[in-house]
């Protein structure tokens, strides 16, 4: 048996060895974007030919594929099935343990928690509701000045520049709302 001749690949000009078996019919290298070029080619070469252009469209086309569906009708089982394992991630069953609790069914009904996708809406209402307990806020107007801060600082790290010496120095911390009392934490005020 003579060797396989070296030679260019159409799609991306390296070297390449063509297998032996198809050698006189092999243009294309074996790696994965150069076998979709091939195999795109080769399928611009098919439709050409005048008894394939009408292939796929035409009363002919709809009822060899409604004939072909009739006769695997576990192929349209196993697209759906993929589909849906696609869409959500596959988590651990966790075992939940309940607790009594004395509370009335329309407490129950009041606090009860929202599924996922709908917890999904309510994200900028956790985010202010953060900002305003973190910050000891209770005034639009600052929830909005800080968010603002937060945001420019934000920018600035995701950017690789310094924050600006206003927020270096603390002053979402140094001002408080109009009327916000003092918070007293762990020990007693100095001097007391």
């Amino acid at each position: 048996m003579k060797p396989a001749k070296s030679r260019l690949c159409l799609c991306c000009k390296e070297a390449f060895d063509a297998d032996r078996r198809n050698a006189r019919h092999q243009k294309y290298c074996s790696a994965p974007a150069c076998r979709k070029a091939s195999k795109a080619a080769s399928q611009r070469v098919w439709i050409a030919k005048p008894e394939n252009r009408n292939y796929h469209s035409g009363l002919e086309a709809v009822t060899r594929v409604r004939a072909w569906q009739d006769d695997h009708p576990e192929y349209r089982e196993r697209q759906k099935d993929k589909r849906a394992a696609a869409l959500q991630d596959h988590c651990n069953a966790q075992v939940l343990e309940l607790k009594q609790e004395s509370a009335t069914a329309a407490d129950r009904a009041e606090v009860s928690t929202p599924a996922l996708q709908d917890f999904i809406h309510t994200q900028p209402h956790v985010f202010i509701g953060f900002i305003a307990h973190f910050f000891n806020l209770t005034l639009q107007d600052d929830i909005s000045s800080t968010t603002r801060i937060l945001q420019k600082l934000g920018e600035d790290i995701a950017n690789g520049r310094l924050p600006d010496e206003c927020v270096k120095t603390g002053d979402l911390f140094r001002t408080p709302a109009p009327g916000a009392g003092a918070v007293q934490l762990d020990r007693s005020a100095p001097g007391a």
